[in-house]
């Protein structure tokens, strides 16, 4: 073969292999959805115009709002050029769940507990602004119980003692009092409250990039702020704390403060 060819033919391999691929995302664009991003390594991701981490191998991650009406525009920016992705997000149609035999304090409490309900409140939204370079969030999870009845689904919107409320942004799973409770994934505990008003005994764990999971109503919890926590590890157990009916764990899961729906990254049928 001419040697000009073999070099033409090396030279368009060479400048082939270097070109951008296209953004493979793992998860569906729907309300209260979680979704995974992978790109090619030394790109920046923004989403909705805001720049998002990567990690050194292209892993992202972001999620859409139970209530999203518009598209949500992805653009990746790899040596200098840009591209934009447009994807339309789905609507849901949420159920009405109503919740009898509440205490009164716990469905409008009094004004003498505002200023607590309102620093309880700070605490776990710094916990979930934590945006670290973690990277857990890639693993998929597990289940935090076995076996266990969901009583409680995200989205359904709320009739506490026959008011309306805001909807629900996680998922109950009821359990006997003292069911020891499972990390659903590896991560480092940012939030330990023995005592919140309304979510009782609560923790929430950073698993990397804005993704973090809360676990509320517990009766005993085993871990601490700043532990390092693996998949699987009983960080606590079920219970009745907060504002609650009976032993049940409620769980949670956000992007930063977007509260996504904890079914689309656990193993369940609802």
């Amino acid at each position: 073969m001419d040697s000009k060819i073999i070099k033409y033919i090396i030279l368009f391999v060479f400048i082939f292999s270097f070109e951008s691929k296209s953004v493979e995302f793992n998860g569906k664009f729907i309300q209260g959805h979680f979704i995974l991003g992978k790109t090619d390594p030394g790109s920046e991701i923004e989403i909705d115009n805001k720049k998002i981490k990567v990690t050194k191998d292209g892993d992202f991650v972001f999620g859409l709002d139970r209530d999203r009406k518009n598209d949500i525009v992805i653009t990746k920016i790899y040596k200098g050029n840009k591209k934009k992705i447009v994807k339309k997000v789905l609507k849901r149609k949420y159920k009405i769940q109503r919740i009898d035999g509440l205490e009164p304090k716990k469905v409008t409490p009094p004004k003498e507990v505002y200023d607590r309900i309102k620093k309880e409140n700070k605490l776990i939204i710094k916990a979930r602004e934590i945006n670290s370079n973690l990277n857990f969030f890639k693993n998929k999870f597990i289940n935090p119980l076995d076996d266990a009845i969901i009583t409680g689904i995200y989205g359904s919107q709320r009739i506490l003692n026959g008011k309306p409320r805001s909807p629900h942004y996680g998922i109950d799973f009821a359990g006997k009092l003292g069911t020891p409770i499972k990390a659903m994934a590896s991560g480092i505990v940012t939030l330990a409250e023995i005592d919140l008003y309304y979510t009782g005994a609560t923790l929430i764990f950073d698993h990397g990039h804005g993704i973090s999971t809360l676990y509320m109503h517990m009766d005993k919890i085993f871990v601490e702020e700043g532990d390092i926590i693996k998949q699987g590890d009983i960080i606590g157990t079920v219970g009745s704390s907060g504002r609650s009916t009976g032993p049940h764990l409620d769980i949670r899961l956000n992007w930063f403060g977007i509260k996504l729906d904890p079914s689309t990254v656990l193993n369940i049928k609802l």
